[in-house]
C-alpha cells in the first residue's frame, strides 16, 4: 500500500524535498531527503507559458531563483535558464552555496522519473496547470503512488476517478474540523487523506477530535509543516499518520519505533 494512504503507516514527508538544507522543490533537495530517509515528498506544480508541469512553489520566481516575474510568464526553456540555489542562505545572508551550482527548476516529469518508488504529494497550485499533471502522471504510469491536493476544488477536477487519488481542500477539512469538534462529524469523506497545518489563525488543526473523526472515515491525517522532534511525537502519539517536514532527519529520528 501507498504509506501516504496508510492509517497504521507513520511517514516522514520531506516538505519541498529536505529543504531546509538544500533548495526547496529542486533535485538536489528531493536527493538530500532519500538520503535522510523521508518514506515521501511534497511538492507544488504550476504551469509554464507553453503548457510545462514545473515543481515551484511561488507564482513567481523572486524569492528562490535569480530570475524575476510571474513563472505563467516564461516558458520552460527560459525557466532553465534560472538558478533555483541562488538564494538559499544557511547564515542570514553570509553564504550562498548553492549559486552557480546549476541547481535548477525541475519539470514534474523529471522529479517523477529521477524518484521512481518515492511516494508524492502533489500540491497543484493553480487549475490551469491540473491538465499538465495528469498527463505526466498517466505518462509515467505514477498515478498510484502519487496523491493529488489543492487548496482550489477547481484544481481537482481531473482526479476525481481512478486511477488517480485525491487528497482533501480546503472546505472538506473545515467541514469535518467543525463536525469533529461539535462532535457531528460527516459520516463519509470524499477524499483518500488530508493534509493539514499545524496551526490556522492561531487554532490548532489537527485536534484529537479531528484526527479520530478523519481515521473513522478511513483517512489518515498527515500535518505541516513540523520540523520540531517533540512536536511530531505528540502528534504521533495523538494518532496522526504522516510529518510534513522541512528536516527530514530530525523527524525520522524522532519517530517511535512501535505502538
Amino acid at each position: 500500500m501507498n504509506p501516504l494512504l496508510d492509517l497504521e503507516a507513520r511517514p516522514v514527508i520531506a516538505h519541498r524535498g529536505a529543504s531546509a538544507y538544500a533548495p526547496e522543490n529542486t533535485l538536489a533537495a528531493f536527493e538530500l531527503a532519500v538520503q535522510q530517509g523521508a518514506d515521501a515528498f511534497e511538492l507544488d506544480v504550476r504551469l509554464t507559458r507553453d503548457g510545462a508541469a514545473v515543481v515551484i512553489h511561488d507564482d513567481t520566481l523572486d524569492r528562490t531563483t535569480d530570475l524575476a516575474g510571474p513563472v505563467r510568464a516564461r516558458t520552460l526553456a527560459e525557466l532553465r535558464q534560472a538558478d533555483a540555489g541562488h538564494r538559499l542562505t544557511p547564515d542570514r545572508g553570509h553564504t550562498f552555496p548553492f549559486r552557480h551550482k546549476d541547481v535548477r527548476i525541475p519539470t514534474l516529469a523529471e522529479v517523477l522519473w529521477a524518484f521512481p518508488g518515492m511516494p508524492v504529494m502533489i500540491e497543484v497550485k493553480e487549475p490551469e496547470v491540473q491538465e499538465a499533471v495528469r498527463r505526466v502522471l498517466l505518462e509515467g504510469d505514477a498515478a498510484e503512488r502519487c496523491v493529488v491536493a489543492s487548496e482550489h476544488l477547481a484544481a481537482l477536477e481531473l482526479f476525481r476517478q481512478e486511477p488517480f487519488v485525491c487528497g482533501a481542500a480546503g472546505p472538506e477539512i473545515s467541514a469535518l474540523y467543525r463536525g469533529a469538534t461539535l462532535r457531528r462529524p460527516p459520516r463519509e469523506c470524499r477524499y483518500r487523506l488530508l493534509s493539514v497545518p499545524l496551526r490556522w489563525h492561531g487554532l490548532p488543526v489537527p485536534t484529537r477530535a479531528l484526527v479520530r473523526a478523519a481515521r473513522a472515515l478511513g483517512a489518515p491525517v498527515h500535518v505541516w509543516t513540523v520540523n520540531d522532534a517533540a512536536t511530531a511525537r505528540r502528534l504521533w502519539a495523538r494518532g496522526v499518520a504522516g510529518i510534513v517536514t522541512n528536516v527530514p532527519d530530525v523527524i525520522r529520528a524522532a519517530r517511535p519505533t512501535s505502538g
